[in-house]
């Protein structure tokens, strides 16, 4: 038992590794190589770009199996039953297979409906869309029944495996396209690269699995009622992951309608940082659901799980707060040296977009508990009507502010989802969210406030350039790190970060 649980360990140590070098490796790219693509394709076909990717990505998803394919896995390995893992396996590939189907029925309805659903792109920019819709659709349909890979690698606790790939990913994205732009390529070559590494590492994976796991999958298996089981699980969590997407994904295509690619493209920049907020603090998130599994398994009742969220909350909330106060203060003079002053608007759409991460990060516990208890009924109605919420604020205000307004809807209904969930945390899990506020917003918050408030003085008196950029982030950085080491880390945090 000792050994395992050293085993699972390390693997978390090394997924943390690798999730942090491969977003070392996206924010490399970010900071050097899209300035550069944006300069190559021009801002018009790079807000294209976006859109296609965007509107592609709604139906790229799960529909709530994986999350499925993971409990049960995890469920049936400790009953020690490969045979149940292998049969399992078996049904949801079918069920796969019969929503590749469905979706590729819809795909093919939407691709003749473009003109009229972007009336405001030109013709050129419509006949773009297409190719490129096309690309992207084709890889979605080969690829949705292969996302239960990493659903296996999680539950064999496989996460070294499972971030290398995504690592791996992420190098050969970049240095494919760097090598069709210098070679004169375009925007197709972008969605082709795209499609490429994808399926390239859908085979790595696969041959892992092959190879180093006792993984049979039994095509031949069928059960009415594991397969209620299953959907009575994923539907739930299908209609929160579709709410879920739908807060930024439907966001390009709103924008589209009623503003124009320039605008989906500043929106891009806007949520490519926030994503990369988002990526850096909360690396580690996925790996923690076994180990909540675990906690919940004697008690099913959220209070248990209140230590490991401050514990692991107070780190996130930590790094998450350096990022963002970071981003208030040199922010905006970034994005002008980055990408010029043509994307000077997305700093407040960004700032906007990022506000609500700074107190939803830390809770990633409580969200992984809501899918431990079997309680994703509930934050799927939740996700539904912020979901609706955002269309319809979004709709509105991006009429009137662009990109802006966009991300002034995201920023209110993420707030709205904030509040509900943190009463269902409490009223449903069990989960003392007061404590939890008290231990890590509260005692947490006075570096960011301090070291906020010397970053907006010194902005008085400094003038854009790269030079400054470097002295004053770095100055920031560790200002930051030193109120936050003297007063709020405690003695484990602190050796925490003394190890890392």
């Amino acid at each position: 038992m000792k050994q395992r649980n050293d085993n699972s360990i390390s693997q978390i140590k090394m997924g943390a590794l690798f999730s942090y070098l491969a977003i070392g490796v996206s924010l490399l790219s970010g900071l050097i190589y899209t300035p550069w693509m944006v300069k190559q394709i021009g801002v018009n076909d790079y807000g294209l770009y976006t859109l296609a990717t965007s509107l592609i990505s709604i139906f790229l998803i799960d529909f709530g199996i994986s999350e499925a394919v993971s409990r049960f896995i995890s469920k049936y390995n400790a009953e020690g039953d490969q045979r149940k893992v292998n049969d399992l396996l078996g049904l949801v590939y079918k069920l796969y297979i019969f929503i590749d189907l469905l979706i590729l029925l819809v795909l093919v309805i939407i691709y003749f409906l473009l003109p009229l659903i972007y009336a405001e792109l030109t013709p050129g920019e419509v006949e773009k869309l297409k190719v490129i819709y096309l690309i992207t659709s084709t890889f979605s349909i080969v690829s949705l029944p292969f996302i239960t890979l990493n659903s296996i690698l999680t539950s064999y606790e496989k996460f070294k495996t499972l971030k290398l790939c995504d690592l791996l990913n992420k190098i050969i994205v970049l240095a494919l396209m760097v090598i069709a732009l210098s070679l004169g390529y375009k925007l197709y070559a972008l969605v082709l690269v795209n499609a490429f590494a994808g399926l390239f590492i859908i085979v790595i994976k696969l041959l892992y699995i092959h190879n180093y796991l006792p993984v049979k999958v039994n095509f031949k298996h069928w059960n009415k009622s594991l397969l209620k089981e299953v959907f009575s699980f994923s539907v739930w969590a299908t209609v929160s992951t579709i709410a879920n997407r739908f807060i930024f994904n439907i966001t390009p295509s709103i924008l589209g309608a009623v503003s124009g690619s320039s605008q989906i493209a500043i929106f891009g920049i806007a949520s490519t940082l926030e994503g990369y907020a988002y990526i850096i603090s909360g690396a580690v998130n996925g790996m923690f659901l076994p180990k909540v599994s675990k906690i919940l398994a004697n008690k099913n009742d959220g209070e248990d799980v209140l230590p490991l969220m401050i514990k692991v909350g107070r780190i996130q909330y930590s790094i998450i707060g350096i990022i963002f106060v970071g981003f208030c203060i040199v922010g905006k003079e970034f994005i002008y040296l980055w990408m010029g002053e043509d994307f000077g608007l997305a700093y407040y759409c960004a700032l906007l977009i990022m506000l609500p991460g700074v107190f939803r990060v830390p809770q990633q516990i409580a969200s992984v508990t809501i899918i431990a208890m079997n309680k994703v009924k509930i934050q799927a109605l939740v996700y539904v009507i912020v979901a609706v919420l955002n269309v319809l604020f979004s709709s509105v205000l991006s009429m009137h502010f662009g990109a802006l307004g966009a991300a002034m809807s995201i920023c209110i209904v993420y707030f709205i989802r904030l509040i509900i969930m943190n009463i269902i945390y409490y009223k449903v899990l069990h989960i003392n969210v007061f404590t939890f506020m008290r231990e890590c917003y509260m005692n947490m918050a006075p570096p960011m406030l301090i070291t906020l408030i010397i970053g907006m003085v010194i902005n008085q008196f400094t003038s854009y350039s790269l030079w400054m950029l470097l002295i004053k982030g770095t100055f920031i950085v560790v200002l930051y790190i030193i109120l936050l080491w003297n007063m709020s880390l405690n003695q484990f945090e602190k050796s925490f970060f003394k190890r890392v």
